[in-house]
């Protein structure tokens, strides 16, 4: 066996691991340098036809001939979310220091669940969420968990939501299940909030039928009077209201609930209000747009993700808990790996506050890019994100072809060309077909419009004008003509 494979102190192992890094750093810029497209186009059949190599072969290929393989068959024909016309989704280009932190992650390979596997990196995981704690106003009773992203963390409020309801009325679900009364739990939030709602209820034994969808305004932010009048009608029937959901940042607007308003109501009805701000956290860095998060100190729980506008490599993701002690609602601990008298000797096992047991030490990624770049550049970029979003939004509004839907309060603008939902549909697919542009899609009220999630710094106002200019255009062509969109030209393996 050859152990130089395994990264270790050996000289042999880590001349080939430096050997590796370069060639692989070599394949990453050739590729970012050549591509200029957002997307190659190729259709999911062809893609599938390059993807026929063996995946376990009974000897092995040299790493440089694989990865060079993996480079052309898949990441050459992958989304290029650097890219400044890729503004589909809540899906960011990644910071420099972020993936030097990755290198480390991998490299090190600490897991998150006890002391004995991950030392120093436990502490660091802490002191990452104390301060995220102290950021969004909660005081040191409080505590957190790094999570794989906003489902997840949505997941766990919700969860621990549920349990405390029915902790409150005498009973312990981690041991015996659901009792009866759990099927008059019920879960508030806005009709587009973030579909994990109503997931996490079906996972949870609920039914996405417990879930209550609130009305919003037309700024697409939940209706506080339209809250107040469906815990009224849950009171009438003798259900109860476990958990209100406030979204800072909808997936589609990225409207911004009234979270105040929200906590208060859920406090008088002795509810959990928490507080998805998956989207919307990073607006506490800026000092124009924090206060869209006022209240927010009050919430019970909050979900952040460190993965969309505070830019770190896919997973990264934080829960934040109001109250640490109820975290021992999911509380277990097991002689192998994280023993009661652990805790009795100082010995921090995280793995008592998390749904996963093996974790990777994602908390390393914001730690160095927070340090290295500072707040004030997470807040400029926040801040000029907003603004651009604001001034394309002024743009479409004046042009009489196209509509839009909501003055946008974060960096989504949603419009539509005025023709039918076909044309709309038939221009983002058109775009992605050509590689020019991944745009995003939505529904209101049975109308087809388009998105623009203009996260990325890369993005320039003269650069989405162009954009929304070729939108019209292909508008234009496919009113008049549906079919003159011919298939696109798929290129071999390795064109950009």
């Amino acid at each position: 066996m050859d152990l130089q494979h395994f990264l270790n102190h050996n000289p042999e192992s880590l001349a080939q691991y430096a050997q590796t890094v370069q060639q692989t750093q070599k394949l990453i810029q050739d590729c970012l340098s050549q591509q200029e497209r957002v997307f190659s186009g190729l259709s999911p059949a062809t893609l599938s036809e390059f993807l026929t190599q063996k995946i376990l072969p009974e000897q092995g290929i040299p790493t440089q001939q694989v990865l060079q393989e993996a480079v052309e068959a898949i990441f050459s024909h992958s989304i290029a979310v650097h890219h400044p016309d890729c503004v589909a989704h809540l899906h960011c280009p990644v910071l420099i220091p972020s993936l030097a932190a990755e290198m480390l992650i991998s490299a090190f390979n600490q897991s998150m669940d006890s002391w004995d596997q991950s030392g120093a990196a436990t502490l660091l995981e802490q002191n990452l969420i104390n301060f995220m704690c102290q950021l969004y106003g909660y005081d040191a009773n409080a505590d957190g968990t790094l999570t794989s992203g906003g489902t997840q963390s949505n997941f766990m409020a919700l969860m621990l939501a549920r349990d405390y309801a029915l902790q409150q009325r005498g009973f312990t679900s981690q041991l015996h299940g659901l009792p009866n009364l759990a099927g008059r739990f019920r879960i508030l939030c806005s009709e587009v909030a973030h579909f994990s709602v109503q997931q996490s209820a079906a996972i949870l034994g609920l039914g996405m039928d417990a879930v209550v969808r609130v009305k919003v305004d037309k700024n697409y932010r939940l209706c506080s009077q339209h809250l107040v009048q469906c815990l009224e009608d849950i009171d009438r029937q003798n259900l109860i209201p476990i958990c209100i959901v406030a979204t800072a940042g909808t997936t589609d607007f990225g409207s911004i609930d009234p979270i105040a308003e929200m906590t208060a109501i859920a406090h008088e009805h002795n509810a959990w209000l928490h507080v998805d701000a998956a989207y919307g956290g990073a607006l506490m860095l800026s000092d124009r747009h924090r206060q869209k998060l006022a209240g927010i100190h009050q919430a019970d729980s909050i979900t952040i993700d460190f993965h969309k506008l505070f830019y770190q490599p896919i997973p990264c993701s934080l829960f934040l808990l109001k109250d640490k002690s109820r975290f021992e609602l999911m509380r277990l601990n097991v002689a192998y790996l994280n023993p009661e008298h652990n805790e009795d000797e100082g010995i921090p096992d995280l793995v008592t506050k998390s749904i996963q047991t093996t974790r990777r030490f994602d908390a390393v990624k914001p730690y160095i890019a927070f340090r290295s770049l500072g707040r004030e550049f997470f807040a400029g970029v926040v801040d000029r994100g907003i603004d651009i979003t604001q001034q394309i939004a002024a743009y479409i509004e004046q042009d009489p072809q196209l509509e839009l839907a909501v003055s946008p309060e974060m960096s989504t603008v949603v419009f539509r060309y005025r023709s039918t939902n076909a044309v709309n549909l038939g221009i983002k697919q058109a775009l992605l077909q050509t590689g020019k542009a991944v745009i995003g899609q939505t529904e209101i009220q049975g109308r087809a419009y388009l998105k623009f999630t203009l996260i990325n710094p890369l993005v320039t106002f003269d650069r989405t004008v162009a954009l929304v200019e070729k939108i019209k255009r292909l508008g234009t062509m496919l009113s008049e003509s549906p079919n003159f969109m011919q298939p696109a030209k798929e290129a071999g393996v390795g064109s950009r």
